[in-house]
């Protein structure tokens, strides 16, 4: 499938989808969103790909921002649709059952910065630049800012960033834990797709059993330790543990089928 916003590329198992804009440092607009929906959709129903890297086109910007023409006389009804379509989104990221990584490459900024956040993991070239600006157009974010970098950084850190609007370079987001590496903006796909090919190796429905109870730490009313006991259980029975445990017992690679 040919799309207007966006490239993609598959090496490996891996996908690999570009934010291809560069002429509007990649903004998010409508047809952005509707088109990283539909790769979504194949990433997660396509038995071949396993993992998928999302970055920006160039080397300025992941993604600076919402496309602001499109907020222009917009009502509170039409607002708030725009807002959940972008929740919306952007939860089906942070819950597909194969890892996605954020590449980050520039300007990741406004609704740039949440869709790194929803990313299972970040890593970031060393010009990288995080913020969520919307105070300064009398907005907030809308795409799960406020609550996915409260629960990346902390109350105290997010709140900073969110009332007053500004930015932070690669090395404090690494201090502060938003992004989990800083690489030279060069290596930066190479990094990526490094420790994808790790994570690769083993076992499908272990990882997405991690990434379902991970995910579950951060909701009101945790039911993760519920979820981790029933997984467990649940994976004990699969081919895949049997093989993991045989390999282990055997000292020899194991070979995970996804099953």
């Amino acid at each position: 499938m040919s799309y207007q916003t966006i490239l993609t590329a598959v090496e490996d198992t891996i996908l690999t989808i570009t934010i291809n804009r560069p002429d509007k440092l990649n903004a998010l607009n409508q047809t952005v969103l509707e088109e990283l929906a539909m790769i979504i959709d194949e990433l997660i129903n396509n038995a071949e790909l396993k993992a998928a890297i999302i970055t920006g086109s160039g080397e300025k910007a992941f993604i600076a921002g919402a496309d602001i023409a499109e907020f222009s006389g917009l009502d509170a009804a039409a607002g708030t649709a725009l807002a959940q379509k972008g929740q919306q989104l952007f939860a089906r990221i942070e819950n597909a059952p194969k890892p996605i990584i954020a590449a980050v490459n520039g300007f990741a900024l406004g609704g740039g910065c949440e869709l790194a956040m929803a990313c299972h993991f970040r890593i970031a070239s060393e010009n990288a630049k995080f913020g969520q600006p919307e105070v300064n157009l009398g907005l907030l974010p809308g795409y799960g800012g406020t609550q996915r970098l409260t629960r990346l950084i902390g109350k105290g850190r997010a709140l900073e960033l969110l009332l007053a609007g500004t930015m932070i370079d690669a090395v404090t987001a690494f201090n502060y834990g938003l992004v989990n590496r800083v690489v030279p903006q060069g290596g930066l796909l190479a990094e990526a797709r490094s420790l994808l090919a790790v994570i690769n190796t083993k076992a499908p429905l272990a990882i997405a059993a991690c990434i379902e109870a991970a995910n579950l730490a951060a909701l009101p009313g945790n039911s993760g330790y519920e979820k981790e006991a029933e997984s467990f259980g649940r994976l004990i029975t699969t081919n895949d543990a049997r093989e993991g445990i045989a390999a282990f017992m055997e000292k020899r690679k194991a070979e995970f089928k996804g099953s």
